[in-house]
């Protein structure tokens, strides 16, 4: 199999279990919304999942990924140093998880009292538990993405997704309310952490013959090198969780709702850009090992081409329609979410490309570079917070997202550049079609917006602004409808 059939193979495996993971967790955020939470029970969840993946940082640091990056190297390289490797990782989480859970469980209650709700104890005492499921889902998945076998790394994610749904509601609906949702979510990770680890174990740990020696210095450079990642992945959690928490202190657990339902559909939209650079990044090392550069930067620029051509017309697209959305799928008491949406729109298309680049930048060895970046903007997105959520609401809390992510993106596509050299006209006259697509697109979708009175319409609407933007593209040359059949096929 040659490397763009693989890297088919592993997006369809990817885009499979990211869409069972993402409708999902669709599910889940529309049921718990709709039908079985109140937005201050919603928002009193999704407050803590905030706190709790903050405190994650320290039980995680960067392992998982540095642990991938030599999984990768290694395994072409000397198979026999990858045991070696696994037990290291190994050693390291599970002492980082002793210390981070045993302060937990003694400091839960002055932790809750300290950020303004002493109510919410009782989930970061539980949290302990959700820290250990999610850290080794987590790092199973992404070691499994290092060893190239998107595949198994695919299955892991989509199992917790759906056990997260099945487990999480039945806890509600068997009267646990908001905590109980929080204890499905320990249960899925659970299971898709059981199902990884056991893989790692019996394909890598297992079949591989140790070598009689520890390569000298191997063990260090894997700890040295998560240190950057670790920065990258603070910075990660301040953008995506901590301006959640922010909120909930400063505002109501109904604003967490409302904003965090808004972050949750972004995220939804964002699952096949999150497959495609999941899917490729591992071949930037290969590539750069080998001096195929050439070849790394023509799969940059597709896949950036196919991103950008997907997102700009959908974050236009859901601008327009943001509003009918949240309150005909939601219902009326979520509508302090649409402008939130509205905002996050920019972020859809800005978390596109990072999803493209950030992983590419590891495996290429520019971790360190994009650290820094990631440290610095997001500094200055928790600044921004601090200022625009007591002035404007969970509005300000979305605008400083996308300001701020503006710039990271743009650092990230400078570095990027100057490792593959990318052709940066021939990118400009691509956006410039794309804008094209997407103006005559938001004029067929601005013409019935008026009509949408129901969900039917609302669809109706939806449905226009794909099938024009499809025409649009194959009529120009932007999708081969040949090549979309045999990458479906």
């Amino acid at each position: 199999m040659n490397r763009q059939e693989h890297i088919v193979r592993g997006f369809k495996a990817t885009l499979v279990s990211r869409a069972v993971y993402m409708v999902s967790s669709a599910l889940l955020m529309l049921v718990l919304a709709r039908f079985l939470l109140d937005p201050d029970g919603y928002g009193a969840l999704y407050w803590a999942i905030g706190v709790l993946a903050v405190i994650q940082l320290v039980a995680d640091l960067g392992l998982g990924k540095s642990a991938a990056r030599y999984f990768s190297e290694y395994s072409e390289r000397d198979p026999g140093q990858i045991p070696h490797l696994i037990r290291t990782t190994l050693a390291l989480k599970l002492t980082l998880l002793a210390i981070v859970t045993t302060a937990l469980l003694a400091f839960h209650e002055q932790l809750a009292a300290a950020l303004g709700d002493p109510g919410a104890a009782p989930f970061l005492a539980a949290g302990a538990l959700y820290i250990i499921a999610f850290s080794f889902s987590t790092t199973s998945q992404i070691a499994l993405q290092g060893f190239n076998r998107l595949e198994y790394s695919a299955a892991i994610q989509a199992i917790s997704g759906v056990a997260r749904l099945v487990f999480a509601v039945a806890f509600v609906v068997l009267g646990m309310g908001a905590l109980g949702a929080l204890f499905g979510y320990v249960v899925g990770y659970a299971l898709s952490a059981a199902v990884g680890v056991t893989i790692l174990y019996l394909e890598y740990y297992a079949r591989y013959e140790p070598a009689e020696q520890y390569e000298p210095g191997l063990a260090r450079r894997l700890a040295e090198y998560s240190v950057p990642l670790t920065a990258t992945r603070s910075a990660n959690v301040i953008d995506k969780r901590i301006d959640v928490v922010l909120v909930g202190v400063f505002l109501t657990p109904a604003a967490v709702a409302f904003y965090q339902l808004g972050k949750q559909i972004a995220d939804f939209a964002l699952a096949p850009a999150e497959a495609l650079g999941f899917t490729i990044s591992p071949n930037f090392g290969e590539q750069k090992a080998t001096g195929q550069l050439a070849d790394a930067r023509g799969i940059y620029e597709t896949s950036l081409t196919n991103v950008l051509l997907l997102y700009v017309p959908a974050a236009v697209g859901l601008v327009i329609v943001a509003e009918p959305f949240v309150t005909m799928v939601f219902g009326a008491d979520y509508a302090g979410a649409a402008p939130v949406l509205q905002i996050l729109a920019g972020f859809i298309v800005l978390q596109a490309i990072t999803n493209l680049t950030s992983d590419s930048l590891d495996y290429l060895g520019r971790a360190r570079s994009r650290a820094i970046a990631k440290g610095v903007t997001s500094v200055a997105n928790f600044g921004l917070n601090l200022v625009l959520i007591p002035t404007l609401g969970v509005v300000g809390a979305a605008a400083a997202t996308v300001a701020t992510h503006t710039v990271y993106v743009a650092v990230n596509l400078y570095i990027l550049h100057s490792e593959l050299s990318l052709r940066l006209e021939r990118l400009a006259r691509t956006v410039v079609r794309i804008g094209a697509i997407t103006g005559v697109m938001a004029v067929a979708v601005l013409l019935v917006t008026p009509l949408i009175s129901n969900v039917i319409m609302l669809f109706v609407a939806i449905g226009l602004g794909a099938a024009t933007w499809w025409v649009l593209a194959v009529t120009t040359g932007m999708i081969d409808v040949q090549e979309v059949r045999s990458v479906i096929s």
